[in-house]
């Protein structure tokens, strides 16, 4: 039986992340996973389940809150920097490979969403890593920007995002808006009603419906979709949903047409969340598989 055990590890002096290391039954060294979750998420919305699945499979695994989110240090709060974000996940890594329980050549990771867009990138540029699952990545910031923003409401996006901008240059507090809300007349990240649940459903004690504004303008220039063709000789295994509008199902075929061997497609029926819900079977066993053929 795999144990978890509550971890922090310092990402600078002075800034510590927390999250879950499982352990697997069983002698070690073993080969072992690092994952983090989506755009504005917590180690508490469903990934223990994949955590799970994969510990049970044999992988030490470890799960942290970005910095700024959940048990993890960091202000202002609620605040996403993609790039600092993919750099706070190397000391992720290298605090995997100091556990004398994990094997430090067998080392694969896991991301979901907004950290899929960061798998590919830290596959492409951190060769510690041996193995990358993305599962329905972020591809272009600036492609999904145009399909989930009205033509005629960019101007007046941008002058939010502009108004933020002059605002922190005077010494205010990043400005903040909802992550979710079905509301339209609430400013929020997402409206589709799947993931207005999901947010919500999942969201644990002291979770906050909140995200700063800019954030959302760093998402909006986030291309980690251009590292896919570099990520080789890692093997990259993608999971893509067949109706998704979030991360967009074409986008990340695109992608994934663009991605050189060893890879593989992972198809699954739903939209962008039925990754951890309805699809979950499926996302998860082919997870563990991929990590089991290139790390077991």
């Amino acid at each position: 039986m795999a144990t978890r055990e509550d971890v922090e590890f310092e990402a600078e002096p002075g800034l510590t992340l927390r999250g879950w290391f499982y352990l697997p039954g069983g002698p070690g060294p073993h080969p072992a996973i690092t994952m983090a979750h989506g755009f504005a998420g917590v180690k508490e919305q469903r990934l223990a389940q994949f955590a799970e699945v994969f510990a049970q499979a044999g992988f030490a695994v470890l799960v942290h809150d970005h910095r700024n989110f959940g048990a993890s240090d960091g202000t202002p709060r609620h605040d996403i920097d993609p790039w600092q974000q993919i750099k706070d996940w190397r000391r992720a890594v290298s605090y995997l490979e100091s556990r004398p329980e994990v094997d430090a050549q067998r080392i694969g990771v896991w991301g979901t969403s907004y950290s899929g867009g960061h798998a590919l990138v830290l596959g492409a540029t951190d060769r510690r890593l041996r193995c990358v699952v993305a599962q329905v990545p972020t591809i272009s910031g600036y492609e999904q920007g145009l399909r989930r923003v009205a033509p005629d409401a960019v101007a007046q996006l941008n002058e939010v995002f502009a108004a933020d901008e002059r605002a922190q240059f005077r010494g205010e507090e990043p400005r903040t808006q909802a992550i979710v809300s079905s509301d339209p007349s609430v400013p929020a990240s997402y409206r589709a009603p799947d993931a207005v649940d999901f947010y919500l459903s999942t969201a644990p004690d002291g979770w906050e419906n909140k995200i700063t504004l800019r954030s959302n303008a760093a998402a909006r220039m986030y291309e980690p979709g251009a590292w896919i063709s570099r990520i080789s000789p890692t093997p990259l295994l993608l999971i893509v949903a067949k109706n998704d509008p979030i991360t967009l199902t074409d986008l990340m075929l695109s992608a994934y047409e663009r991605a050189l061997e060893p890879k593989r497609l992972q198809l699954v029926d739903g939209g962008h969340f039925a990754s951890y819900l309805s699809a979950f079977p499926t996302t998860s066993a082919a997870a563990r598989d991929w990590f089991t053929l290139h790390l077991g």
